[in-house]
């Protein structure tokens, strides 16, 4: 088993090492120094500008406050106004995204070897680290290219950025609460940390629209949460094949389709993209921007080279029964960003031996549509999702 990697400090006059952990694939901090309740947020700012991470040792609660503290200073800082050219707008966003990230994830807490902060005044978030991360054996456990006793000082295992313990404390919410799902009669979908969360649910009102073209087997391409598959066999499909990669993804989908009571029609299979045979219903709402992912549950998002829409579109009519359909549901977002000419995803379909049976679209409703300060508000106010619906050509 690969184990995580080792950070190191000084602490009391004493080396210290602990596991590092960063779900978004963050470096471990080269320089570590040891911060509390003292600490001034304009100089926790220029350390973490400066790569320096900073050990939070103080209360809680008063480390959420220098976090905010910190994301104030990074977001008053002067910006330009966007480019005109909505492509290099896209990019600078990333870019701006990726050095705010950089900056506050820089503010650590530790975890003790049962996955409990060990700060006053801190909650309990033991269940929601060991959905994330893992049991606690294997996050916490002793390095492997270290004794047992350099484990860190008294409490401290793991170290883990404390913007990304805060998302995985707000995704373990999200997963207790569910996400309600109008297509299903209100029902919720609980998604799982690093899973995409159907909040937009505008590509799930499509899949519970158009026309089936038949009820007795479907194959659900990247299911994720099992939103479509559930969408799906609530709409009565006998048979419902769904794929995902991820083993988050596949428990998640595992979990929410036993919930809704449709787990004796959909079925739930590890597969890069296809499983076995054909179907007459292959959905697949892949990632719809081309761009790297920096973060788990950003995969659902971005997809370098449009591999899993190409991927799709390259291996749909394979899988496709005589006079079966195709349902690929996408936004245009990257279209209008100048990351995808809306001639290269034509030219996907006729690569792949595809017809345009018929195309069902539907405007976004999710906030930043209607954010004018938004960097990117005039691609987003565009922005189109589809639902095509694709036959094998003669």
């Amino acid at each position: 088993m690969n184990h995580p990697p080792v950070v190191e400090w000084t602490e009391d006059d004493q080396v210290r090492t602990a596991r590092w952990r960063s779900e978004n694939g963050a470096r471990p901090p080269r320089r570590i120094v040891i911060a509390d309740d003292r600490t001034r947020a304009d100089e926790a700012y220029r350390l973490a500008c400066e790569g320096t991470a900073l050990l939070w040792r103080g209360d809680f609660h008063n480390a959420r406050q220098l976090l905010t503290a910190l994301a104030r200073r990074v977001d008053r800082r002067p910006r330009k106004a966007p480019p005109a050219d909505a492509t290099q707008a896209f990019h600078l966003h990333r870019a701006a995204q990726n050095q705010r990230a950089r900056v506050l994830g820089m503010l650590l807490v530790p975890l003790d070897a049962e996955l409990a902060v060990p700060l006053h005044r801190a909650p309990d978030v033991r269940e929601a680290c060991a959905r994330a991360f893992g049991p606690p054996q294997e996050v916490a456990g002793p390095p492997a290219d270290a004794p047992t006793d350099t484990a860190g000082t008294a409490g401290t295992a793991v170290l883990v950025s404390l913007r990304e313990l805060l998302g995985v404390i707000g995704a373990n919410e999200w997963r207790r609460k569910g996400v309600e799902i109008p297509a299903l009669g209100g029902d919720r979908i609980h998604p799982h940390y690093g899973v995409f969360s159907p909040a937009r649910g505008e590509y799930v009102d499509l899949v519970a629209e158009a026309p089936l073209p038949g009820r007795e087997l479907a194959f659900d391409i990247g299911t994720g949460t099992g939103v479509l598959a559930s969408v799906l066999a609530r709409r009565g499909v006998r048979r419902v094949i769904a794929t995902d990669q991820d083993p988050r993804a596949l428990a998640c989908a595992r979990e929410n389709t036993a919930r809704l009571g449709v787990a004796d029609q959909v079925e739930i299979v590890e597969a890069d993209l296809f499983p076995a045979g054909r179907a007459p219903l292959v959905v697949c709402n892949p990632p719809w921007v081309p761009a790297k992912p920096t973060s788990p549950v950003e995969h659902a998002v971005y997809d370098p080279g449009n591999r899993m829409l190409h991927g799709f579109l390259g291996g749909l009519a394979d899988h496709l029964t005589p006079g079966g359909e195709g349902w690929l549901i996408l936004s245009d977002l990257a279209e209008h960003l100048g990351l995808r000419p809306h001639a290269e995803l034509l030219d996907a379909f006729a690569e792949g031996g595809l017809t345009v049976l018929d195309r069902l679209d539907i405007a976004p409703r999710h906030p930043r549509a209607q954010d004018a300060a938004d960097p990117l508000h005039v691609a987003r106010a565009a922005e189109v999702t589809s639902l095509w619906r694709l036959g094998a050509a003669d």
